[in-house]
């Protein structure tokens, strides 16, 4: 039987739109900005963009534990 290899460069990423980040941590994209406490990042062309080290940051939070602070709370009421 022949075997074939396959070699893809994907250029890295680091900005996610709402939908990519809501898929990255694993929440659906309607749920995502209450659930989640990070805040997009506004880009110069006006979209806004969930930065991957943020999200990353968040998910650590969460398996460490560590409660939200006072201000992200805020955040997510108002």
């Amino acid at each position: 039987m022949a075997s074939a290899t396959l070699n893809l460069r994907l250029a890295p990423r680091r900005m996610l739109t709402l939908r990519e980040a809501g898929e990255y941590v694993g929440i659906p994209a309607k749920r995502f900005p209450g659930a989640c406490s990070v805040r997009p990042v506004a880009m110069p062309n006006g979209s806004q963009l969930y930065d991957m080290h943020d999200l990353d940051a968040w998910l650590d939070s969460l398996k460490a534990g560590s409660p939200d602070s006072d201000d992200e709370i805020l955040g997510r009421l108002g």
